[in-house]
């Protein structure tokens, strides 16, 4: 058991995986995860995830993960469900600046008459995230967004939560400074890769975009790939999810 006095004494300093020296080191998305793994290990968490503050429904849940060890199957039928824009998780953080935690219902929406909340609550149960602790934070541009561990332990106490937060913090700025370099080192994009991933972004198919834009469907394709290749992303989903964060779109 960790000594609670101990704790008091170390609290606002930072675990040995968060010193200045891994911290100037970070460069990359990937560095940061490699951390976030370190950070919720070190707190008896399974799984962890940022995602950009979901103001309303226009973007899915897996466009708006930034860094997350979930599983892909996991993210899959949570953005189908539709939910994270009225989840409690995002209720709940978004009414505080103070950490947030609570069981498997923090998946599910706020509105507890809504049908898919058994549904969300035994999602995140089944894999594992039936307590979670979250923080809303945001970037030196003032766009919020969510941090969240999760896992099967009991509850911070006091000295753990305010240890936690401070290790998001520091985090979270690691994760910010990679956005500066990715931008620094990608093509700009033209003003119809840009619309064109806008109004992929509000759902619209490809034909769709081509009618609006009054250009053909192989142009439209054509800007996709253009602008997936400068952003360096794999494929149109991601090259959206790219373009949000960079608050291109």
């Amino acid at each position: 058991m960790r000594d609670p006095d101990n704790m008091l004494a170390q609290q606002g300093r930072s675990p040995e995986f968060l010193s200045s020296a891994n911290i100037e080191a970070v460069q990359t998305e990937y560095e940061v995860l490699h951390l976030m793994r370190q950070c919720a290990g070190h707190f008896g968490f399974s799984h962890f995830m940022v995602a950009r503050f979901p103001a309303n429904d226009q973007q899915r849940f897996a466009e708006r993960l930034l860094v997350s060890n979930w599983p892909a199957e996991l993210v899959r039928k949570y953005d189908a469900m539709s939910l994270f824009h009225v989840s409690r998780l995002a209720v709940d953080t978004g009414m505080t600046k103070l950490p947030v935690q609570g069981d498997s219902a923090l998946m599910a929406p706020a509105d507890w008459e809504n049908a898919q909340a058994g549904e969300a609550i035994a999602l995140a149960e089944s894999h594992g995230l039936s307590a979670s602790t979250a923080f809303l934070l945001h970037s030196t541009t003032a766009d919020p967004y969510l941090m969240v561990f999760s896992g099967t332990r009991a509850p911070l106490t006091r000295p753990e939560l305010a240890e936690l937060h401070f290790a998001a913090l520091q985090l979270f700025e690691c994760l910010e400074k990679t956005f500066v370099a990715v931008t620094a080192g990608r093509e700009k994009l033209s003003s119809r890769e840009v619309e064109c991933l806008r109004w992929a972004a509000a759902g619209k198919s490809s034909d769709e975009i081509a009618i609006i834009l009054g250009i053909s469907v192989y142009t439209v394709s054509s800007y996709f790939k253009s602008a997936t290749r400068k952003l360096q992303a794999v494929n149109r989903m991601q090259a959206i999810a790219i373009a949000l964060r960079l608050r291109l779109i």
